[in-house]
């Protein structure tokens, strides 16, 4: 790890990773610019244990966030004044503060996403959260790796069929037709192996098509990323044999042009415990914002313009191809 703090990047010459290196060889410097995006993730708790999870989330993960911190969470949103408020987990939906937290912090900025699996979000125990969502327009930004339902339950579980029950519900309550409902639905989708993804145009056409010839079912938008290298994935790649090679196509695939439109340059990614990291990719691998250990109780406002980054190797994920956002 490089730790780049203030506005300058300290960093000791044999600390210096591959991802740096890239950096450096292309004579790019990688700073905050000015934060618009706060991205909350509400703990590790989740009803899946999915193989490309960079968060080893699942069913038996403890790490949650605590109606204390939720509320810190919502003060450290008064005072910062951002655009967009991303709520993720885990399953986002399982934590007992997520219907707080969406009413509160809805009214702070001009766009609030919550990242679900399809699963959790239709569960009978959580009927009312779905009208919470609705009610205030709430993008939901779906997991949805592949078409093919052998594909997406080897990866997931057998839970291809509920996803499609739940965003068949979804679009019942107009979620999938934001031009005309002004409610969006968008679905990742995800390589099921140690591959890059396909372009994501054409992924998107095939979607489109496929859930609508079947299922009848809309979406707004779908995105297509490489699944990264951390958590429950990077323990696959290993165990498989596929962990240097898959860390070599991420790395000969560097595309310097994708740096500029980097997530972390105006994010802050907020972890359950009330601690700042540079991105969710970061927070997974424990490492601080700058570098530097700092609770939102700290932060009176938004992360200063200029300031850099913490990398490692995994950010490679975020700079192959047409990159990740």
């Amino acid at each position: 790890m490089s730790v780049n703090t203030g506005s300058k990047n300290i960093v000791q010459e044999e600390s210096v990773n591959a991802f740096d290196k890239a950096l450096i060889q292309n004579k790019l410097v990688l700073k905050r610019e000015k934060t618009t995006t706060c991205q909350i993730n509400v703990g590790y708790l989740c009803n899946l244990s999915c193989q490309h999870c960079h968060l080893t989330a699942g069913p038996d993960r403890k790490e949650n966030m605590t109606k204390k911190t939720a509320e810190q969470v919502i003060l450290y949103a008064q005072r910062s004044k951002f655009d967009t408020i991303d709520l993720t987990g885990g399953a986002p939906e399982m934590n007992p503060n997520i219907e707080m937290l969406v009413e509160k912090l809805a009214p702070l900025c001009s766009s609030i996403i919550i990242r679900s699996n399809l699963i959790a979000i239709n569960d009978a125990q959580r009927a009312s959260l779905i009208n919470v969502l609705k009610k205030n327009r709430v993008i939901i930004t779906a997991s949805f790796p592949s078409i093919n339902e052998a594909q997406t339950n080897a990866q997931r579980g057998a839970v291809f069929l509920k996803s499609i029950e739940t965003l068949k519900k979804l679009n019942t309550l107009g979620y999938g037709d934001s031009k005309n409902s002004g409610l969006e639905l968008n679905l990742v989708s995800n390589p099921t192996g140690a591959f890059m993804p396909s372009p994501q145009e054409q992924v998107e056409k095939r979607f489109r098509t496929i859930l609508d010839n079947k299922w009848g079912i809309q979406f707004d938008n779908l995105y297509n990323f490489a699944n990264v290298p951390l958590g429950r994935f990077k323990v696959w790649l290993k165990k498989t044999g596929n962990f240097d090679g898959y860390m070599e196509k991420l790395m000969t695939s560097f595309n310097p042009c994708a740096v500029q439109n980097l997530m972390c340059k105006n994010i802050v990614s907020i972890a359950w415990d009330g601690y700042l990291h540079d991105c969710d990719f970061n927070l997974a691998k424990k490492i601080p914002m700058a570098g530097v250990k700092t609770h939102i109780t700290q932060m009176d406002a938004l992360p200063a313009p200029g300031s850099f980054i913490a990398t490692a190797e995994h950010c490679f994920t975020c700079t192959a191809g047409a990159g990740f956002t």
